[in-house]
């Protein structure tokens, strides 16, 4: 049995990138390696996939392991090492990597598995500076064209979708999604930001989607807070032409939108009530430093009970420009020290009403 290094660790390795996961294929039957290494347990596939010691092992596709680089998404992720350290590629490979081009392995490569169409884009997102082959692009409409995207399962859309939200440059993972026609059907609450404008001058330049794609990548390393913002302006698709520039009431339309997205993508409850708070409240937000004290205590406490706050600040100050961060923490800091006294505690909703009147006093008493 002979065990190779496949995919994304080869190419980071040629790339001069400490690899993130390792991936091994071997010669021979799935039993043959469950037999040689009893810890290892199956993933539950029909490919036959193998875990051990939490690294993935897979039989070699085809017959050998050049028929099995065919199988592989992109040409940069088709290599192989073996312990003799020989690497193996496709032709075009070693070509894509120098010239820094994400191009799809082999002519059917996003049909036998059209979630390719969302790692292409993840992938762009990881390696901002590769550009996708206009072949693939083609490749890749078509495959929304003929209906494939609409029988991937949420699951694995939502996976690539968090993936990257990880990456180097998020934003892009729209950007390639919308140029290739592929938002519908599961992102479909961006299919048509790019032909919508942003909003009016000189608040706004150019249109929703670009803004979008640069409000999620100054977000940095934080993928709720990049979420919030791929999700703060969805209502605007909605916007009746009349009123364009203008997006007059986008807060309300947009957070039902977000719920739907992420319930659609199946992400967690934090990731889906983050969403639709940043599409509800960045507008009110925006404007944090004049709002009135109530609106201030409900805003703050109903964030750090979420445990969204910094996410919140940090998706604001990529929408509008300005870091409200510091001010709404030492606003939250002094309402979450403000305590009833023992006589009005335990009055249910009365203790409610009293507790946040004291909470509005105590931020009025800040400002100056």
């Amino acid at each position: 049995m002979k065990f190779y290094l496949v995919g994304g660790a080869v190419r980071d390795m040629l790339l001069g990138i400490s690899p993130k996961e390792y991936d091994f294929v071997f010669s021979g039957a799935v039993d043959d390696f469950i037999s040689c290494n009893p810890t290892a347990r199956k993933a539950g596939n029909d490919f036959g996939i193998c875990i051990l010691h939490g690294i993935e092992y897979a039989p070699i596709r085809g017959k050998t392991i050049e028929e099995d680089l065919t199988f592989r998404d992109l040409t940069i992720n088709a290599l192989a090492l073996d312990d003799a350290a020989r690497l193996y590629s496709l032709p075009q490979t070693l070509h894509d990597l120098e010239k820094k081009i994400l191009r799809h392995a082999s002519e059917t490569a996003l049909i036998q598995d059209p979630l390719r169409v969302f790692r292409v884009a993840r992938f762009a997102a990881d390696l901002p500076d590769f550009t996708v082959h206009p072949g693939t692009l083609a490749r890749m409409r078509s495959v929304a064209e003929l209906g494939l995207l609409e029988h991937l399962t949420p699951e694995r859309v939502g996976a690539e979708l968090l993936k990257a939200l990880s990456s180097v440059q998020p934003g892009r993972f729209l950007h390639i999604l919308d140029e290739a026609k592929c938002l519908t059907p599961w992102f479909s609450e961006l299919s048509c930001m790019s032909s919508v404008p942003a909003g009016p001058i000189p608040y706004h330049h150019g249109d929703c989607l670009a803004h979008i794609v640069n409000t999620v990548n100054y977000c940095k390393n934080d993928v709720t807070a990049r979420y919030m913002a791929l999700c703060h302006d969805l209502g605007k698709q909605e916007t009746k032409k009349e009123i364009l520039p203008r997006h007059i009431g986008h807060e309300k339309s947009g957070e039902q939108l977000a719920v739907c997205l992420g319930k659609r993508l199946k992400l967690s409850a934090h990731l889906i009530r983050a969403g639709a708070v940043a599409a509800r409240q960045h507008m009110k937000a925006a404007r944090y430093s004049v709002l009135r004290p109530g609106t201030k205590v409900d805003l703050l406490y109903s964030l750090h009970k979420q445990r969204i706050f910094k996410s919140f600040f940090m998706m604001v100050e990529a929408d509008s420009g300005v870091n409200y961060l510091p001010q709404a923490q030492e606003e939250l800091k002094v309402l979450l020290s403000v305590s009833l006294p023992p006589e009005q505690q335990n009055l249910g909703a009365e203790s409610g009403r009293r507790l946040r009147e004291l909470r509005c006093m105590a931020l009025s008493s800040m400002q100056p």
